[in-house]
């Protein structure tokens, strides 16, 4: 059981790990020891996630989110499988907080009348440079 707010928590059915081994450092046992945690989560399939959250959740997982629906979180920072599988977790738990909050919805606002005094001076600044490039004609 996995808690992420007071409200909601995820089942285990829901989290699947494997273990492989690490890149990096850790001497002798980076080829012995399967420290290397791969967390998947079925989101999708997830009964304790609403809708739009999901659709959050996809769209701040990225290249994270596979085409059936789940998340795949990878953590071989440590040499401890332990910490690996802390992290993992706690990657997970951060990822669906972010995606728990709904954006503000924008308030379309008028530009200012100064805003719309600087953008026209700018065009027509500019229209003037355009206006200047051509042919030169000879004065003689």
């Amino acid at each position: 059981m996995l808690r992420i707010t007071d409200t909601i928590t995820i089942a285990d059915w829901e989290l699947t790990e494997t273990f492989t081994r690490a890149q990096g450092p850790g001497g002798q046992n980076v080829n012995k020891v399967s420290t290397a945690v791969e967390l998947r989560f079925e989101a999708d399939r997830s009964p304790h996630l609403p809708p739009p959250v999901k659709a959050r959740l996809r769209r701040l997982a990225g290249r994270r989110w596979t085409a059936d629906g789940a998340i795949v979180l990878r953590a071989e920072e440590t040499r401890s499988q332990a910490r690996n599988r802390e992290l993992a977790r706690e990657r997970l738990v951060e990822l669906i907080r972010a995606a728990l909050v709904a954006p503000r919805r924008r308030i379309a606002t008028k530009p200012t009348l100064g805003s719309q005094r600087r953008r026209l001076a700018g065009k027509a600044a500019r229209g003037e440079v355009k206006a200047l490039r051509g042919k030169v004609e000879d004065a003689d």
